[in-house]
């Protein structure tokens, strides 16, 4: 059944009809703005010794999402499932085809062209995690961590573009894509909102990642602190060698 595919005609986000519906549950959007704020920390982070475990940490957290993300694209609400906005690639280039033409097609869920970047995304997380896991450990020889290092790269860019087609989409079709990601609600009609939002299971997903932050933040070295006892032996040492100069 294809929950999604609802390009009909009226590609007016307000047309008559249509109301504030819940499309996006809480899982997805815990899960969005959970790898969001992961990929931004292990970016700036990858360059530097200091902070190689938060690094680590975070992209491992991009990882283990990932794995949540399947599952829930199988088990999850109406419109985080694969099966409804994964599309053949004719569904794909109709779609282009008619940004093109200025008729966008409307879909309450992912349009075919953003399931195609977030697919991508996903697979490229795990690639990343992969070779970050084997750069981390020193599996392999340098040329992993360079691999690594460029994949980070062309998810970047990805990203990039994955934000610039949801703008350009807010603006063709007239409705806030990115608010619509943090609230969970956009314009369609009553029959097509999902029932209830499962904060339930958005709750387990912010627990395992906080859960896992805090482990790592346990197993982190501690940095030894400075003994008075010792610094100042070493300071009386050094004034009677003075004196006797």
């Amino acid at each position: 059944m294809n929950d999604t595919w609802v390009s009909r005609a009226d590609n007016d986000a307000h047309a008559p009809g249509t109301v504030r519906i819940l499309v996006w549950d809480a899982p997805v959007r815990v899960f969005h703005w959970l790898m969001v704020a992961s990929f931004a920390g292990a970016w700036l982070t990858a360059e530097s010794e200091r902070w190689r475990l938060l690094h680590a940490t975070l992209g491992y957290t991009m990882v283990g999402l990932v794995a949540f993300r399947i599952v829930w694209g199988v088990m999850g609400t109406r419109y985080a499932r694969f099966s409804a906005f994964v599309r053949s690639p004719r569904a794909v280039l109709r779609y282009m085809a008619s940004l093109l033409k200025g008729r966008p097609e409307r879909h309450v869920g992912h349009n075919p062209a953003g399931a195609i970047a977030i697919i991508a995304m996903l697979l490229m997380t795990w690639a990343v995690g992969v070779t970050g896991w084997a750069a981390y450990n020193s599996t392999g020889g340098e040329w992993l961590g360079e691999l690594h290092g460029g994949l980070a790269n062309a998810m970047l860019a990805l990203i990039v573009i994955h934000v610039v087609a949801v703008l350009a989409s807010s603006l063709l079709h007239r409705e806030n894509l990115i608010g619509a990601m943090v609230t969970g609600y956009k314009s369609g009609r009553a029959n097509e909102s999902i029932r209830t939002a499962r904060w339930g299971f958005a709750a387990l997903v912010m627990a395992a990642a906080i859960a896992w932050w805090w482990t790592q933040w346990q197993a982190a070295p501690q940095a030894s602190a400075p003994n008075p006892s010792a610094a100042s032996a070493a300071h009386l040492r050094t004034d009677g060698d003075g004196d006797g100069d």
